[in-house]
């Protein structure tokens, strides 16, 4: 994403090491700077206009996967500037200025990696790029199942969901994915709040666990939200058609039985529904963000994401008064269509929620979209590749059930969750 308030950046993480500040990545809607480039043009065939250096994979791959959904057939610039971005070793920077210089493996980044898989796997014909990067998210996999933000971290519930979303798209079983006998499902587990938890935020997930000794982390509004997605057994673009007129079914824990055993697999992706599903009810049909020290206040990304996941299980009716609120607010987020994360989110929730995307609040996002990138190649029909991968995709979904804030910062977050605040949405919030 790109950075919300990047000049105080290092006060931030003080404060995190300090316990000042809440512990949670979901700082994306925070109002970034305009970014300053001086005279360094932005890369051609780059979706978005402002500073690519932490977020620039990010949204393209969120550009490629919602225009190539929307059949827009994208520029071969803009494709293959994503490709140009991968490493050597099969995963993707943030953004690299100069790809003939090699990247430096301990800045790799995961969250751009797994949205890269799915961009790329969307768009068809890119294979080799594909396997190279599933290999990369299989080899930096924690030993507890998870994934960092970036290699050699503790791992976080928003990146672990992602690689899991990379994984289902690529056809890769979540569970046969492991790491010292741990799954990539059981690393997502890790971060769910069950029945030891109170009993409102059962089915939540927090974005890292508390270090010993330190009171329980609690419930994560942008963990819950993307991990959703990934629990519900879905990836980008949503196309599930499990459809049911049912609310998601709340974790079911005997009375007076609580334990800290882990949500089971088969429950993980209706606790979780059930919880967003009130969460958004009690807060207006959005999410909110919470800073120490400042009023709260509605978290886009979150609630984008929670729509998906809602879709995803099974739940478009508790979805829809999320998707109704993004149509209705998500002009603010995405600046009136000139922040292309947040718009390409858009674009993805109104087709999952079988909206139409040209005419969302009243604005055509695909439109919107489009003019921040290179000229497509065509409009209104996908190339023969997307339509077969996109087709693949949605019956791999139905037979499987699988049912950088801020650079500045990394270096004082590393070891208590480097992801942190690299993984303050980098524009996913007013920036996934």
């Amino acid at each position: 994403m790109l950075t919300a308030a990047r000049a105080g950046a290092a006060a931030l993480a003080a404060a995190l090491l300090a316990g000042t500040a809440a512990a949670t990545p979901a700082f994306a809607d925070i109002p970034s700077p305009t970014a300053s480039l001086g005279a360094a043009p932005l890369p051609e065939g780059l979706y978005g206009k402002g500073d690519p250096t932490y977020d620039a994979v990010w949204r393209q791959s969120l550009a490629l996967t919602a225009l190539t959904t929307a059949k827009v057939t994208p520029a071969d610039s803009a494709v293959s500037w994503l490709t140009g971005q991968q490493c050597a070793d099969g995963g993707w920077p943030s953004y690299r200025a100069d790809t003939a210089t090699a990247c430096d493996p301990a800045f790799e980044d995961s969250n751009a990696t797994a949205l890269a898989i799915q961009a790329l796997t969307t768009l068809g014909g890119h294979q080799d790029a594909v396997d190279k990067g599933v290999q990369w998210l299989k080899a930096n996999q924690n030993a507890d199942g998870s994934w960092a933000y970036n290699p050699g971290n503790p791992g976080d519930a928003n990146s672990t969901g992602l690689a899991v979303n990379a994984l289902i798209a690529t056809r890769n079983d979540p569970a046969g994915v492991a790491r010292a006998g741990r799954n990539a499902f059981d690393g997502l587990a890790v971060f769910q709040l069950g029945c030891a938890a109170p009993a409102d935020q059962r089915g939540a997930f927090v974005y890292q666990t508390a270090p010993a000794g330190a009171p329980a982390a609690e419930p994560n509004a942008l963990a819950s939200g993307q991990a959703s997605l990934a629990a519900a057994g879905g990836k980008l673009p949503v196309a599930n058609g499990n459809r049911t007129d049912a609310a998601p079914k709340a974790l079911a824990c005997a009375d007076g039985g609580a334990t800290a055993t882990a949500v089971p697999r088969a429950d993980s992706g209706e606790a979780v529904g059930a919880y967003l599903t009130e969460q958004l009810a009690a807060g207006g049909q959005h999410l909110t963000l919470t800073l120490a020290g400042a009023a709260p206040t509605p978290d886009y990304t979150a609630t984008a994401w929670a729509a998906l996941g809602l879709v995803q299980g099974g739940h478009p009716q508790q979805a829809a008064g999320a998707v109704d609120w993004l149509a209705k607010e998500g002009g603010n987020w995405t600046k009136g269509g000139t922040d292309a994360a947040a718009t390409a989110t858009l674009v993805l929730v109104a087709q999952a929620a079988q909206r139409d995307p040209a005419a969302f609040g009243g604005a055509d996002l695909v439109k919107q979209l489009t003019a921040l990138g290179p000229a497509p190649k065509a409009v209104g029909a996908p190339s023969a590749s997307a339509s077969a991968s996109a087709s693949t995709s949605a019956g791999k979904d139905k037979d499987s059930g699988i049912g950088k804030f801020w650079l500045l910062g990394v270096g004082l977050l590393i070891g208590i969750g480097g992801g942190l605040v690299l993984s303050l949405q980098r524009k996913r919030g007013a920036k996934l």
